[in-house]
């Protein structure tokens, strides 16, 4: 639900989706890496990683965000680039939406029909270590 979220909250700032749940994986073997949402805006492409909490957890989804896995979305960003014949100096970063699911007292049809309740926060171009 929050790639979901993630992804209509892109469409609406002027990102073009490009790609969903691209993974990374070793010739033959298990998933390394993952990037949740691939979109562009402008000349600038944006691998999205999504973290959803629900409400009232105790830390926030973008703390789950640590330095291995900003180095393997790095990677995934890399490898995408390549499978898709974009020079890998072209302008890319790494972003992070972190989307919490609040508590929601209203009849489930409603809920079904509009959508959770949630904030959403947007990291922009968060930095490697």
């Amino acid at each position: 639900m929050g790639e979901k979220i993630a992804a209509d909250y892109l469409k609406n700032k002027g990102y073009k989706i490009l790609d969903r749940n691209f993974f990374l994986r070793a010739t033959g073997g298990p998933k390394i890496a993952e990037v949740d949402i691939v979109a562009k805006k402008r000349d600038v492409f944006a691998f999205v990683e999504v973290k959803t909490i629900k409400a009232n957890n105790k830390f926030l989804a973008q703390d789950k965000v640590n330095e291995t896995k900003k180095w393997k979305i790095a990677k995934a960003a890399e490898m995408w680039l390549i499978k898709n014949r974009i020079p890998l100096n072209s302008k890319w970063q790494i972003d992070v939406i972190a989307v919490e699911l609040l508590s929601d007292d209203r009849p489930k049809i409603f809920q079904k029909i509009i959508g959770p309740r949630f904030t959403l926060s947007h990291f922009e171009n968060i930095s490697i270590m």
